[in-house]
């Protein structure tokens, strides 16, 4: 076996046996990675805590055929411990780790991009991300992250031009089969007609402008993450059970 070092955020923990665990891991250079955390489950181990969902740790571990095992463990940021006492929070993020092991179906395959975005959305929830001050809605956190991250993956939606001809739009009509926005002719039946101030929104989050998602109404907000949320179940298949739990105003 060989040994590596790398730093990612733990996605998920399994029990395995009386004392030890399997944690997944999203990693910087390594992607996602299964391994067996030994004796964590045990009052005295050493590194136990440090390898809980949200945790910001740097690893080290030897690769082994099936599962890694962890030889190392270090806390960089503990960003449950910003999370867990808020419901809001906590079933956001528990979906933003869901959607990240969802969508690296690979284990070891590189995503970088995807681990920034998923450790600068633990960041914003848990208060980390504006100079100390307080975290930003949660709910919004979430829907910039599932923007994004379906970027990365090849998927995000149109927000303006048309997804099916390239018309340049902005259109109202919106197909979630038909991959986001689509012009008169290519609108097909079912499509949906949200409002221009719902797709602004979504432009808004993909793009950063947190002064303007921020000032959105509820309404609109609740308008967007049902698009979001609907726009990414379709492309995985098959729903998250996390997003069911998030709060919406």
């Amino acid at each position: 076996m060989s040994l590596y070092r790398d730093e990612g955020v733990v996605l998920r923990v399994q029990k395995l046996g009386e004392a030890d665990r399997i944690i997944t891991v999203l990693t910087r250079r390594h992607g996602r990675v299964r391994a067996v955390a030994k004796g964590v489950r045990r009052t005295r181990s050493r590194f136990g805590a440090t390898v809980e969902p949200f945790s910001h740790v740097d690893l080290q571990l030897y690769a082994g055929r099936s599962l890694d095992i962890v030889v190392q463990a270090e806390s960089l940021t503990a960003y449950g411990e910003g999370i867990v006492s808020d419901y809001g929070r906590y079933t956001a993020a528990t979906a933003v780790l869901e959607t990240a092991e969802r969508l690296t179906a690979e284990e070891r395959e590189p995503s970088l991009r995807l681990f920034l975005l998923v450790v600068g959305a633990l960041r914003a929830m848990s208060g980390g991300g504006r100079d100390d001050g307080p975290a930003r809605d949660p709910a919004l956190v979430l829907d910039a992250f599932l923007l994004r991250a379906m970027s990365v993956a090849g998927y995000a939606p149109a927000l303006s031009d048309c997804a099916r001809c390239g018309t340049a739009g902005p259109h109202r009509a919106f197909s979630i089969p038909a991959g986001g926005t689509v012009c008169p002719a290519c609108r097909p039946a079912g499509a949906a007609s949200p409002s221009p101030v719902a797709l602004l929104l979504m432009v808004d989050l993909l793009t950063g402008d947190w002064a303007a998602a921020e000032a959105a109404e509820q309404r609109t907000r609740n308008e967007a993450s049902g698009l979001v949320s609907a726009h990414l179940q379709w492309h995985l298949e098959r729903g998250l059970r996390s997003l069911s739990h998030v709060e919406r105003g």
